[in-house]
């Protein structure tokens, strides 16, 4: 899918209330994609949004795909914010107690079913893991197929994105970079981007290992990988996973709970 094609996709916050409460009482069941994300360094040639903007992508491309499947979904207002404590000691971490994102979070799923929504994605692409814990804490006891998360650390989705991905060594290096330069080129510094050297830390094996920065696994700029080998062309190929994969994690939530007839003639998740 073309960046232009995404922009397509409805947004919550642009549409007036009559359009909201025309999609609402069409007879099908609707959801609502909110991209979560975080204020934090992403080397010098990064933007501190990387992550919403990544979510943000891949939620707008999952829409068409679950079109598709005869989901009609919306694109709602990101959640810029997370919990970034890896990021301590570089210029710009923003950092939320891991208690309060998922009590917001919480706060916005709720309000989002109470507001007619029958579903609810969080699409999280900020892989700190106590962030990603509070993400998935937001919506813990909820009924089921009421809301869900769709982010790559799981086994399922991460064996679909690339090497460096795999690898661990994936923060500003070439996966991420490669989905800025897809998304939002101008906000990338290619200059900066290709003199980089490669930096050959894994962050998962640094977390297995006890170190809690970035700069305590070596990241002194604080990205790892190989910026320099970054292309917009692998970054839609990566967007094509990541919308797979929202559109999959909805699907399957919806289907468990009793979905429309036209998802429930579908066996197979989308993508």
């Amino acid at each position: 899918m073309t960046s232009a094609t995404a922009d397509k996709a409805p947004r919550l916050s642009e549409m007036t209330t009559e359009a909201v409460a025309r999609l609402l009482s069409g007879g099908a069941r609707v959801a609502v994609l909110v991209p979560v994300g975080s204020v934090e360094p992403h080397g010098p040639h990064l933007p501190l949004g990387t992550d919403t903007i990544i979510s943000e992508r891949a939620a707008e491309q999952a829409i068409s795909l679950l079109a598709e499947k005869g989901i009609p979904a919306v694109l709602g207002p990101s959640i810029p914010y997370g919990v970034t404590d890896f990021a301590a000691g570089f210029a710009g971490a923003v950092s939320l107690p891991s208690e309060a994102l998922t009590a917001f979070l919480r706060a916005v799923v709720s309000a989002c079913l109470k507001a007619g929504f029958s579903h609810v994605c969080l699409v999280n692409n900020h892989l700190e893991p106590a962030h990603d814990a509070a993400v998935r804490g937001a919506i813990a006891g909820l009924p089921e197929g009421a809301a869900s998360v769709a982010c790559p650390l799981t086994r399922r989705w991460g064996r679909t994105l690339s090497a460096e991905f795999k690898s661990g060594a994936c923060h500003a290096g070439q996966y991420e970079t490669s989905l800025v330069l897809a998304a939002t080129p101008h906000l990338v510094d290619t200059g900066r981007a290709t003199a980089l050297p490669e930096v050959k830390v894994s962050l998962s094996d640094g977390i297995k290992s006890g170190k809690m920065t970035f700069q305590a696994m070596g990241m002194d700029y604080a990205y790892a990988g190989s910026p320099s080998g970054a292309t917009a062309a692998e970054g839609r190929a990566m967007y094509d996973a990541l919308a797979a994969m929202v559109a999959g994690e909805v699907f399957d939530a919806m289907s468990r709970s009793g979905s429309p007839s036209a998802v429930l003639g579908h066996r197979s998740p989308p993508g």
